[in-house]
C-alpha cells in the first residue's frame, strides 16, 4: 500500500508542496502515506470521520474544533495539499532556516500559529472571541469538572483583561496582545520526522 500511495504522489506535485508548506520531501512522502492510510473512502480525500478514527484527536476535548481547521467553509473532504497546509502550521519555527521564501510569510510563523489558534475560539467566524464563544471552548476543555459560574467567570476576567476597544470580544489583534510572552513555537509544534 505505501508504494501505492508513493506512486500517486508526483514529483511535481512534492515541489509544489515543499515550497508551499516547508515540509521536506520525506517528510512529505511519509504523511502521504499516513494521508491514504486514513483515507477509508479510498477517494484522494480525507472526511470529518477520517480524522475522528485518529485516536489523538478522538480523546482531545478540542477535537472537533482542530478536525474542522481542516475543512474549508462548506467543504466536507479535504485533498491532500489542504491536509498539508493545515499540518503546516504545526512545523516548528526553525526549520523555515531550510525554505526561505521572501515573498510569501510561512504557514508556521508566529502570525500564522496564532491566528490558526484564534480560529479555534471564533466559533461563528466572526473575527472575534464572543463571551459565548469563549465559555463553549472553556466547556469543551474542562467538561464538568467546573461549574457554569467559575466558567462564567473565568471568561468574563479573561474578556476584561484582554478587551482594549471596550467591545466585550477579543479581536485578533487583542488575542496577539495577550499571547505575547506565550511560546507559542513549543506549544504548537509538532517534531516531524525528516
Amino acid at each position: 500500500m505505501g508504494s501505492r500511495a508513493s506512486s500517486l504522489l508526483r514529483e511535481e506535485d512534492i515541489e509544489e508542496i515543499k515550497k508551499e508548506t516547508g515540509f521536506s520531501h520525506s517528510q512529505i512522502t511519509r504523511l502521504y502515506s499516513r494521508f491514504h492510510s486514513l483515507d477509508k473512502g479510498e477517494n484522494g480525500a480525507l472526511s470529518r470521520e477520517d480524522f475522528q478514527r485518529i485516536p489523538e484527536l478522538a480523546i482531545n476535548p478540542l477535537g472537533d474544533r482542530i478536525i474542522n481547521a481542516f475543512f474549508p467553509e462548506g467543504e466536507d473532504q479535504v485533498n491532500f495539499r489542504g491536509f498539508m497546509r493545515t499540518l503546516a502550521h504545526f512545523r516548528p519555527v526553525e526549520d523555515n532556516e531550510k525554505n526561505k521564501d521572501p515573498t510569501a510569510e510561512p504557514l508556521n510563523s508566529r502570525n500564522n500559529k496564532l491566528l490558526f489558534a484564534f480560529r479555534l475560539y471564533d466559533l461563528d467566524r466572526d473575527d472575534k472571541i464572543s463571551r459565548d464563544e469563549l465559555l463553549q471552548v472553556l466547556r469543551m476543555m474542562v467538561g464538568v469538572n467546573i461549574s457554569d459560574e467559575q466558567l462564567g467567570s473565568i471568561a468574563d476576567r479573561t474578556i476584561q483583561e484582554a478587551d482594549t476597544n471596550g467591545d466585550m470580544s477579543i479581536s485578533f489583534s487583542e488575542f496577539i496582545k495577550v499571547l505575547e510572552k506565550v511560546d507559542v513555537e513549543q506549544k504548537m509544534s509538532i517534531r516531524f520526522l525528516h
